[in-house]
């Protein structure tokens, strides 16, 4: 069960991808499955982040600090991910936004349910 709940959580995430692709300009997810793998190495790059300095310089973290992380997470994804092609302003632009539909659709990642 455990499983399908960080699946469902990776679904909506790439949607939300999908989504954000579609409103920013500069920020473009080649499809479903690039946006599923992007949500993966957002998620993994996060982790990686908050386990090196800790859960307020997360992506998943409040304040400036985390914006600017995220938007940097977004733009080192897109050399991991093929199909995704961000800009500095994209990335930007699309962690602003994703940080507003976070705030009406709160999506833990799978490595925060477990806390």
């Amino acid at each position: 069960m455990r499983f399908l709940a960080h699946l469902v959580r990776f679904i909506v995430a790439a949607i939300v991808l999908l989504v954000v692709g579609w409103i920013v300009p500069q920020f473009e997810v080649g499809g479903f499955w690039s946006a599923f793998f992007l949500a993966l190495v957002i998620a993994l790059l996060g982790w990686i982040v908050e386990g090196i300095f800790g859960k307020k310089t997360t992506p998943f973290g409040r304040g400036i600090v985390g914006f600017l992380v995220s938007a940097l997470v977004i733009w080192v994804a897109q050399f991991i991910v093929s199909g995704v092609s961000v800009t500095i302003l994209g990335a930007l632009l699309a962690a602003l936004v994703i940080g507003i539909i976070d705030l009406f659709l709160p999506v833990s990642t799978p490595f925060e349910a477990g806390k």
